[in-house]
This record gives C-alpha cells, structure tokens and sequence, in this order.
C-alpha cells in the first residue's frame, strides 16, 4: 500500500513545469531580441521638455479656442433670421436687376423712388432710359405716381427729362394725368416739382372730371394743398349747364368773379 502511493507522487512531480522545460538555445533568445528591436511599436516615445510645453500650449489655448467657438455658434444662431432675411432681399435685388438691361448708359424697366419733403413717396417708372449726364436721364414711355395725404395721381408721357438731384421731372408728347378724385387731363407738357408736389403746365390741356368739360391754356396743381387751378383763357362745360360756355379772354379768366360766372 505504501509503494503504491510513492510511486503515484512521483508521477505527479513529473507533470509538474520544469525549469529545463522553458529553456531556449542561446540562437533562439538572439532571434527573439532582435525581432523586439525591429517592432516600433515596442519602441515607447519619452517626451522632451520642448514637446511637453508644445502639449501644454495646446491645452492653454484650446482652453481659450473651445469657449469662444461655443460663443460664436450660439451668435450664429441668434443672428441666423437677420442674415437670412438679408440674403433673400438681396436675391430679390438681383432678380430685379436680371430683368434689366445696361448698354452704353441705356436702361430698360428702370425704376426710380424717391420722398418729397413732406416725406411722401413717389416713384417713377420707364420702359427706356438714358444717362445722358451725371443729373440728367432721358426717359422714354415715363409713368409717374405721386402719393398725397388720402389721395394719389398718375402721370405717364411718350417722353420725358428726370433730373436727380434737382427732382423735377419734364414730360411732353401725349401727357396724360389721372387723380384719384375723377379728373383726367390731357396736354402737350407737363413740369412736375416732385420735391414740392406741384404740377404745372403752360400748353392747352383738356380736362374731364366731375365738374364737367374743361379746355384751358394752361394747369397749376398742387398735391399738398389739395389745389387745382386752370390758367389761361378757358371753356368749360358743368354737368349742370345747358350750353357751352363762350371762350373768354386772358384778361376775363384773370378775374375770379368773370371765369366762375355761368
């Protein structure tokens, strides 16, 4: 009984790893060190004193770079419906400006706006202009609308003289002038002060409106005083009247009592 157990402990010591078990020839170990020094990757870095103050002016200035990136999108995002706006006038600018033609100072659908100086609006428009000076801009087929307290008129011309600066505007050739108020003129010329509102004329001009017929040499109309004056010799026929007035003189239409007498 006792041999038995002997002899199955010395079997287990056996099985048991040997040093002589791990055991290389020197060659081997030789071909192992050299295959650790060709992998880099078992090569660690040791940082320098220049590379740990490059690490730490990285940090210093992310420090100072994250904030402020965070700072500027949120901006982005507050200021994005101005920006958008902005850039949805400026593509209907340049929808606009696709629809006209600039040749040799030669414009077509040309659109001029403007305030008088009791901070109305009033726009001019044409189908043909030319620059033909700094000032000056020569208009073809022109239509002027001057806006009034309550009240409008339109104004439109075969030809026509804009003057920037100045804010006049000359027209002639077919000029006819419609008010709000009913009455449409036709004449020969028409001079037109935008700045002040006032129209005026000096050539027979044929108006129709609510008081009737009227045939005059000339107009004085002034949009921010609600004034229409006819000047010159006139004939005028009221909606009330059964014949036609007689033509009257340029002394007789001076006289207020003379020109409204029936």
């Amino acid at each position: 009984m006792s041999e038995g157990r002997e002899t199955g402990s010395k079997g287990a010591d056996d099985r048991r790893p040997q040093r002589d078990d791990f055991a290389h020839s020197p060659n081997r170990l030789q071909m192992l060190r050299e295959a650790m020094g060709r992998d880099p990757s078992r090569n660690r870095h040791i940082p320098t004193p220049a590379d740990l103050a490059r690490r730490r002016s990285f940090l210093g200035a992310a420090k100072w770079a994250l904030p402020t990136l965070a700072l500027l999108l949120l901006g982005s995002i507050a200021v994005w419906p101005e920006l958008s706006r902005l850039v949805n006038e400026n593509r209907a600018a340049m929808r606009e400006m696709a629809k006209m033609k600039v040749e040799s100072g030669n414009m077509e659908g040309a659109i001029y706006r403007g305030l008088d100086e009791h901070g109305r609006p009033y726009m001019i428009t044409a189908r043909l202009t030319h620059q033909t000076g700094p000032d000056r801009v020569e208009l073809t087929d022109p239509e002027a609308d001057i806006f009034m307290d309550g009240g409008w008129a339109d104004v439109r011309a075969e030809h026509g003289v804009y003057m920037q600066h100045e804010q006049t505007l000359n027209l002639r050739d077919h000029v006819v002038l419609y008010r709000d108020d009913g009455t449409l003129m036709n004449g020969v010329t028409s001079d037109i002060d935008l700045k002040q509102s006032v129209l005026a004329s000096d050539d027979w001009v044929h108006a129709e409106g609510p008081f009737g017929v009227l045939d005059a040499q000339g107009y004085f109309i002034d949009q921010h005083a609600g004034l229409l004056q006819f000047t010159g010799p006139q004939r005028v026929i009221r909606n009330d009247d059964q014949s036609a007035m007689p033509p009257q003189s340029a002394d007789a239409a001076a006289t207020p009592d003379t020109a409204s007498r029936p």
